[in-house]
């Protein structure tokens, strides 16, 4: 079922530079610092992206932290050598105005907890207020500053934002660790680098460039993809990129059923998108074209009713009966990835295999989580983005056996797709 055989020659996973995925390297914070422009007295903005998620029930709970231990690196480097840090962040999406609910105050415990001293924090990210605390601030001091974003000027990139942010700070260093949002041209990510004297790339932004990019550029064959989604209009232009770029690509999810629908089969009740059908046709024949192994689950879990506890059976993928649903990956498939992965230099999964939130039908996703830990002892690169996936793996203990855990889905995907991540291209060149 679409199993065309590629062509691997194994090409080794070197040392990677900080690049735009444009072309041309990027100064990261070490090479500043080795350059003599780091120290006691400076003071350095640096974007972070703590946009943790929050208890449904209590506001105040931190249900996953791994954003905040991700850049726990760059703050405890500037720390070390008495940087006075200001840090810049957001926190959900806050219509350009100040919204209690969208406060990034919350993450001030235990970001303190996580860097070793009393995080400060500011009601405001620009303004007279913010520029006193700042200029009140001790050497490695650390100070958190109101959501971006309860400005307009934010996420519009106003040019006057951008510099009020950047009298604010009092900084003349810039640093973006915010790999999670460096594909949007925001003021607090792009046009605040106008300001400044240096913009670098922190710690989690190198790591994240440097396996992402690498993953496609210069990859340990063969090069597997696994690209789950609900839909297929999500992930459009990554899985045309990728089946330029990979010896296997495999879809799962929910986007399936479109492309079953191309092959002729009746996907049931599952998620299927008509004015897509055209495009799953012309992906399943470029795949053949180029000799790239594009792999649809052969059989599926599938569910009378979208719920947890559902009656549910093992089908064929051509036998979906009517009205179910297609929830999870069938055992048959499950082995067929797993001799697949088995196989692999380098991995990137994006996405889940089912509905994993449901007991019933996590069993795909878990059993992936599993098998790319498993082979990443073995050598391999295993990359693992998108919030459902990075939710799984680490639910599943997995975290911290992959090669690497992206922070940014959106991001992630972009960099996968070639694009230019403004967020990137506006740090200083080498």
């Amino acid at each position: 079922m679409l199993r065309h055989a590629g062509r691997f020659s194994p090409v080794a996973l070197g040392c990677y530079t900080v690049r735009c995925a444009s072309g041309g390297s990027k100064k990261s914070l070490e090479q500043l610092t080795d350059q003599g422009h780091l120290g006691p007295g400076d003071t350095v903005l640096v974007r972070l992206d703590l946009n943790v998620p929050f208890s449904k029930t209590d506001p105040g709970i931190i249900t996953d932290d791994t954003r905040l231990r991700a850049v726990v690196p760059t703050v405890q480097f500037l720390r070390a050598r008495g940087v006075r840090t200001v840090i810049a962040t957001h926190c959900g999406r806050p219509k350009g105005s100040p919204d209690p609910k969208f406060s990034v105050k919350p993450v001030v415990p235990r970001l303190s907890e996580l860097v070793g001293t009393d995080v400060i924090s500011t009601d405001d990210c620009i303004g007279a207020d913010v520029k006193a605390a700042v200029q009140e601030m001790q050497d490695g001091q650390v100070l958190l500053m109101e959501n971006v974003r309860f400005h307009a000027g934010e996420t519009k990139n106003d040019p006057q934002f951008a510099l009020a942010l950047a009298e604010a700070s009092g900084a003349s260093i810039y640093v973006n660790d915010a790999f999670g949002t460096a594909h949007r041209a925001h003021a607090s990510t792009a046009g605040v680098t106008e300001y400044m004297d240096h913009s670098v790339s922190g710690f989690l932004m190198a790591k994240e460039l440097q396996y992402l990019e690498a993953a496609v550029a210069v990859p340990q064959r063969p090069l597997v993809a696994i690209i789950g989604g609900a839909k297929v209009s999500t992930k459009t232009p990554v899985i045309e990129a990728l089946l330029d770029k990979c010896d296997t690509v495999i879809l799962v999810g929910g986007m399936v059923g479109t492309f079953y629908k191309a092959m002729g089969y009746s996907p049931g009740g599952s998620i299927m998108e008509p004015d897509l059908v055209d495009f799953a046709k012309e992906m399943i024949d470029r795949a053949a074209e180029k000799g790239v192994n594009l792999y649809l689950p052969t059989d599926v879990v599938a569910a009378e009713e979208f719920t947890e506890d559902s009656a549910h059976k093992i089908v064929s993928a051509d036998s979906i009966p009517d009205n179910w649903m297609a929830l999870d990956m069938g055992p048959e498939s499950l082995e067929y990835m797993e001799q697949q992965l088995a196989q692999a230099g380098t991995v990137v999964w994006n996405g889940p295999l089912g509905v994993f939130e449901f007991e019933a039908f996590a069993e795909g996703t878990n059993r992936i989580a599993k098998v790319l830990a498993d082979i990443t002892q073995d050598g391999k690169t295993t990359i693992v983005g998108g919030g459902d996936s990075v939710a799984a793996i680490t639910q599943g203990g997995f975290a911290k056996m992959v090669s690497h855990v992206s922070t940014g889905g959106g991001a992630s995907l972009e960099l996968l797709e070639g694009k230019t991540l403004p967020g990137v291209a506006a740090l200083d060149d080498m």
